[in-house]
């Protein structure tokens, strides 16, 4: 099986997986649109020093991917480090060894060092919206329910309007990344 690293070299880079993007693309141009990475940030800083490869593991049906994908550009950007993207049900060797909670959620960001080494996973959530999902999924009927299905539905909706228009959870999905790595990359 391949490694992080050579998963990396034979990924496309974020920008082209943005642009082929067929699903949720829209929805995903307009978060990194809107998305202003904060000013006068050390962590920007540090990234920028230490160049780490991001690998994303990803597809962009996901909602998750939507919003944080985009973030993540503006991280990358800003930072000026390379970020690739693999597609996850293309790569399930890949995914099996990054299961959140013994499922295959994404995105999942490796944040590779010098020598191509995982030093940190981030992903699939920043803590705040996985607050939101669980406090949403809570109100749902038992699947049996015959209602179970429409009111899933209205809430992947509803979800994935907040995940475009919430500019605290695009906050938030920077701020949990950036507490991830940044601990990760000053040891």
């Amino acid at each position: 099986m391949p490694t992080e690293q050579q998963y990396f070299e034979e990924a496309k880079p974020l920008t082209q997986y943005m642009d082929d993007m067929t699903t949720k693309k829209e929805e995903s141009f307009s978060i990194y649109e809107k998305f202003e990475v904060p000013a006068d940030d050390e962590f920007i800083s540090v990234l920028n020093e230490k160049n780490p490869h991001i690998l994303v593991i990803t597809e962009d049906w996901c909602g998750d991917a939507m919003m944080n994908n985009a973030i993540l550009r503006r991280i990358a950007e800003a930072a000026d480090i390379e970020v690739r993207a693999v597609y996850r049900d293309e790569n399930l060797d890949l995914i099996d060894q990054y299961l959140t909670n013994g499922g295959r959620s994404i995105p999942v960001y490796l944040l590779l060092n010098k020598d191509g080494e995982v030093i940190s996973k981030w992903g699939p959530r920043a803590e705040k919206v996985q607050q939101f999902v669980t406090e949403n999924r809570e109100k749902f009927p038992p699947k049996e329910d015959p209602t179970f299905e429409e009111i899933q539905k209205a809430f992947f909706e509803q979800m994935t309007k907040e995940f475009v228009e919430n500019k605290d959870f695009h906050l938030a999905v920077y701020e949990d990344i950036r507490s991830n790595w940044l601990q990760a990359l000053q040891k």
